[in-house]
């Protein structure tokens, strides 16, 4: 019997290629897709499609987060996405959603207690990213604490957080994905909510930037040029 593995999982350039690489290991992988009215909801569309492609079993969890308003620009509407075309790690964006990362695992860690996954996967990279501070080894290092400590197996202390892409370039992540077979294709990283990739916005920029690093077009965009015409 396959080892399980929950994998919160967006749909995006990180999340999928960490998908396939759980699958690769030999995991039973459950993916786990959250619909917080971010503006860029149409990730979701490509989260289901991958997992139905994988023939994963996926849930969404959907729920609100009221206090984001005037706040996080990936929720309130009216707020725009800071888009000067640089990275600055050093300052946390506006389209940082407050402890999503912590939400979101705990879900996965009251799903994987049920289902009797040892392992959560998560794309989170510490590399080429936008300064977000639950993105950082650090974090997961004491949130796998947490989990360990506070679960119906925590005596077996086997509950593993596992982040593959933790110390990669965004390239190495798309090199690896490559490799994997990830069909990038029907991935989405953009954060404005058009239809379109914006190619503004900050993960629009770090994606455009490693596939040109890694020397190849991104197959998203010739799919969207196609889908234009």
């Amino acid at each position: 019997m396959k080892n399980k593995a929950i994998i919160l999982f967006s749909g995006g350039l990180d999340s999928t290629t960490t998908l396939y690489y759980a699958i690769k290991k030999g995991y039973k992988c459950f993916c786990l897709i959250f619909d917080y009215n971010q503006k860029h909801r149409k990730e979701i569309l490509s989260a289901r499609k991958i997992a139905e492609i994988n023939k994963c079993e996926y849930k969404i969890i959907k729920f609100d987060l009221p206090w984001t308003k005037n706040f996080c620009s990936l929720i309130d509407k009216k707020l725009n996405i800071k888009q000067n075309g640089k990275i600055n790690k050093n300052k946390i964006p506006n389209t940082y959603v407050p402890a999503r990362n912590t939400i979101f695992l705990s879900f996965a860690i009251s799903w994987a207690d049920v289902i009797g996954a040892d392992n959560i996967f998560i794309g989170a990279n510490a590399v080429d990213f936008s300064g977000y501070p639950d993105c950082r080894p650090q974090y997961f290092k004491y949130i796998q604490k947490v989990a360990q400590t506070g679960t119906k197996n925590c005596l077996k202390n086997r509950l593993k957080i596992i982040t593959p892409l933790i110390n990669l370039k965004k390239s190495e992540i798309i090199k690896l994905g490559i490799k994997l077979g990830v069909p990038f294709e029907y991935t989405w990283s953009c954060y404005a909510g058009k239809e379109k990739p914006c190619n503004k916005c900050d993960s629009c920029i770090l994606r455009k930037k490693a596939f040109e690093e890694v020397g190849i077009k991104d197959p998203l965009l010739s799919v969207s040029d196609m889908s234009s015409k």
